[in-house]
């Protein structure tokens, strides 16, 4: 087993800018997108957060550069609400955890 855990952050990886001066927060949450597409791991953004997934170093360093480029953007404080599930007991094919959750409820309700 790789000294790297396969993570997945599941519907909590929130990242609430904070002292902005304005309501919307959508212009600092498309930045985060921006750098999540470049880090080249599989993510869903939602209406609460965003599923994130892969290695765990790299999972905490897209949220750790999302973090340096929303407060670049001038946001003096961040709150970030992350959950992180990993698992040993079977191999994840990368890119595939969170939907192999949602399919598994899907199919117990389709029964």
């Amino acid at each position: 087993m790789s000294n790297d855990l396969y993570a997945v952050a599941a519907e909590d990886f929130c990242l609430i800018p904070m002292g902005t001066g304005e309501p919307s927060v959508a212009g600092y949450i498309a930045e985060c997108q921006r750098i999540l597409e470049k880090s080249g791991l599989k993510y869903k953004m939602h209406g609460y957060g965003t599923n994130l997934e892969g290695p765990w170093s790299e999972v905490t360093k897209a949220i750790h550069d999302c973090h340096l480029a929303v407060h670049a953007q001038g946001t003096p404080r961040i709150a970030t609400d992350i959950r992180i599930g990993t698992r040993t007991d079977r191999e994840i094919t990368p890119g595939t955890g969170n939907e192999a959750k949602v399919k598994r409820v899907e199919d117990i309700l389709s029964k």
